[in-house]
């Protein structure tokens, strides 16, 4: 098999994991705006790509519905609801990502240090492979935030950002999509002009 269809392969077995991005979660979110942006990038790359992006939402009832990602939704995506924090606890996730064949993960959400970290240590546990977005994370405290981004390295883990899966996703600049997304996506964000939000953001 040669390099593109290697890369090729890497993409179709990846999915988008977003995790608990929810209505009365987000405003009390240290970098919950900068977070959620990288999240809703990331899924519009990745429905491109024709990779799944997955939802969930940790009790609704209380937390609120994840609104401003259900556009996201297509064919190839699908929105979980738990009580677990862990999503791999939720049988629903878990014999449906068993039956997906997806054994990549990138995973964004909220909280870093509650449900985002318990997911990702179970997924590590079963042997998926599991890319953690930095930027596409908050938690309500910043340092509790940190701990959990170093839980989820120890345990295996690769630490990322939005930008690195992007590019890998897409391995190669003679990729068949890479001139719409560059287009579309990787140059406006290359030329947004950086900001630097107080903790209390």
């Amino acid at each position: 098999m040669d390099d593109e269809n290697s890369l090729h392969l890497m993409a179709r077995r990846s999915l988008l994991l977003l995790i608990d991005f929810q209505t009365r979660l987000m405003p009390v979110l240290s970098g919950g705006t900068e977070a959620i942006n990288s999240a809703i990038w990331l899924g519009g790359i990745a429905e491109t790509l024709e990779i799944p992006v997955w939802l969930t939402e940790h009790c609704p009832d209380k937390l609120g519905e994840g609104a401003p990602l259900t556009h996201m939704l297509s064919q190839r995506s699908r929105c979980f609801t738990k009580r677990s924090f862990s999503a791999f606890e939720a049988p629903d996730f878990r014999e449906a990502l068993a039956a997906s064949g997806c054994d990549q993960l990138v995973v964004c959400g909220a909280e870093a240090h509650i449900c985002v970290m318990q997911t990702v240590l179970s997924l590590c546990g079963a042997g998926y492979r599991v890319a953690l977005v930095a930027d596409g994370i908050a938690s309500r405290r910043p340092h509790e935030a940190a701990l959990g981004v170093a839980r989820c390295e120890a345990a295996g883990a690769s630490i990322v950002s939005a930008e690195m899966v992007a590019y890998e996703w897409l391995g190669r600049a003679d990729h068949a999509m890479f001139d719409d997304i560059h287009h579309r996506y990787l140059k406006p964000r290359a030329s947004e002009i950086l900001n630097f939000p107080s903790l209390g953001d």
